[in-house]
């Protein structure tokens, strides 16, 4: 098989030119040297059709798209983009931290210029709507356009009104009925992803009602279906082999039977009145359901770099937000009046951390501040994980709030400057061993020097901190000999001033002048 790029053709030799003459309009038939040679154009069209008749035909986006941005992709982003673009619905599996949002932007940006498709929404959560899908279009996509559709509602009915290239709306945000109305019947919208397809596992809920009415339409309603749907998750059975029923329902419906009870029949054995089991088998069947699909997992990736950081943006919620911008304008006038220097301002950054982490410590001891977003934050990221996490948590009344959260969903241990070192070493080997604590909540000086804890290959930052070599130094537990698979380290921030600490550990800083800057 030959591609002729001034030419944008296939030219393929076949013993049996027949199959694809009698499929395919525009192919050519010559006889070259008693060979068959077929030319047909390469189009996106023509090669879904070449590889239903098993005939591997390279995607057009591999020859002829410019692959715009400031980095050139890797070999599984390039795979990844063609894969979406020669697959109307369809399942992108690639782990996190792999690169899943730049290959799927590359590929609706290819399907866009061929006049394939026109608009684009991507359903995706909270914290990834600025920091990851507008980040990535605002740097690499200079002729996109892009609007995130969150705020009040009259901002988000005004917004839909623009014609934006890609519409980035949350989870949540799709359960608004005007505006699920309003997207759903928009027909220059053609695409939608969700990303976090896990999330929508269960089809009981609102959210996944309503992301079903957006894509395969609503028959009472005339709502019409997308033509193309791609689900992206790293871990789409999270729980069981039943969390894939749902997800399948989104993107592939056809694919699994109607009703969920059927699908865990097929999946999961009843071995008491209560008590449910994955079959032997079941895994091959999900993976025969959720097709087709792409899979690339961080430690497939060799051409990644060992360390991805990235960052994930949670709002504050109602009561955090007073207090924060309540206390930002006292230390605005201590400020003016000269109270803060720079040997005192450490005291108030530690007091505007704790409230975005959820705690506040009085004479009359901790008072619990509500942060729902960033502790949700944190349990998507551990059920997106491909292996153990470690949670680093600076301040000791938010990290027992946050490992007793976590402790009702996963296998949790905890770390701090109250466990004995016997009891840490402990915890460690027992960290270490497959069967061991799944998820490690520390606090990060607890666990800066000499160890090394590559079970996991996953930190979480529930919220900065002052030293930049324990930042380092923490980092470096997951990043050591004996790591094996590429490591991910997620910054959690909420708050212009963790967005500064972040800044500042990350050119290893000092912290002084981080918040008397804020008042210049």
């Amino acid at each position: 098989m030959l591609v002729v790029k001034d030419k944008q053709r296939i030219l393929m030799n076949l013993r049996e030119p027949e199959q694809v003459l009698a499929v395919i309009p525009q192919a050519k038939l010559q006889v070259l040297n008693g060979k068959n040679i077929v030319s047909v154009p390469h189009m996106d069209d023509i090669v879904r059709v070449l590889r239903n008749l098993g005939l591997a035909a390279p995607g057009p986006v591999r020859s002829y798209y410019d692959w715009p941005g400031r980095f050139t992709p890797f070999i599984h982003q390039y795979e990844t983009a063609e894969f979406l673009t020669l697959n109307p619905r369809a399942f992108c599996l690639n782990g996190m931290g792999s690169g899943k949002t730049a290959a799927t932007l590359w590929a609706f940006d290819w399907l866009r210029r061929q006049g394939s498709v026109r608009r684009m929404v991507v359903v995706s959560p909270l914290s990834t709507l600025e920091r990851t899908w507008g980040d990535e279009i605002f740097k690499n996509h200079t002729d996109m356009t892009f609007g995130v559709i969150h705020g009040s509602r009259q901002r988000k009915l005004r917004m839909l009104q623009d014609n934006y290239d890609v519409y980035i709306i949350n989870h949540d945000g799709i359960k608004d009925e005007e505006v699920l109305r309003i997207l759903a019947n928009r027909e220059d919208i053609d695409i939608v992803v969700i990303d976090e397809l896990a999330s929508f596992r269960n089809a009981s809920t609102q959210k996944w009602k309503c992301a079903n009415r957006l894509i395969n339409g609503d028959k009472k309603l005339g709502w019409p279906g997308k033509e193309y749907a791609w689900g992206l998750t790293g871990t789409p059975i999270p729980n069981e082999p039943t969390d894939a029923w749902a997800q399948c329902r989104l993107i592939r419906p056809e694919s699994v039977p109607k009703f969920g009870g059927a699908f865990r029949d097929t999946v999961m054995k009843q071995i008491s009145q209560y008590k449910w089991v994955a079959r032997d088998n079941a895994l091959k069947h999900v993976y025969g359901v959720m097709q087709p699909a792409i899979r690339f997992s961080r430690e497939d990736c060799i051409d990644l770099p060992p360390t991805t950081y990235v960052t994930r943006d949670v709002g504050m919620t109602k009561e955090q937000h007073q207090l924060y911008t309540d206390m930002m304008a006292r230390y605005k006038a201590e400020f003016a009046g000269g109270a803060i220097k720079a040997v005192n301002e450490a005291v108030r950054i530690g007091k505007l951390l704790q409230i975005v982490c959820g705690v506040a410590y009085t004479d009359d001891g901790d008072v619990s501040i509500p942060a729902e977003g960033r502790v949700n934050e944190v349990i998507e990221t551990i059920e997106a994980a491909e292996g153990k996490v470690i949670v680093f948590v600076p301040l000791t009344g938010a990290l027992n709030g946050l490992a007793e959260r976590l402790g009702a969903l996963f296998n949790v241990a905890v770390i701090h400057g109250g466990v004995s070192k016997t009891a840490r070493d402990n915890i460690f080997s027992e960290f270490m061993s497959p069967h061991g604590p799944r998820v490690l909540v520390a606090q990060p000086g607890t666990m800066s020097h000499g160890l090394t804890l590559t079970a996991a290959n996953t930190i979480v930052w529930y919220a900065p901190i002052h030293s930049a070599e324990i930042y380092e130094q923490a980092n470096a537990r997951i990043v050591r000999p004996g790591q094996k698979r590429n490591t991910l380290i997620v910054r959690i921030q909420g708050s212009d001033l963790e967005r500064r600490m972040y800044d500042k550990l990350e050119k290893r800083g000092t912290m002084q002048g981080v918040l008397l800057d804020m008042f210049d």
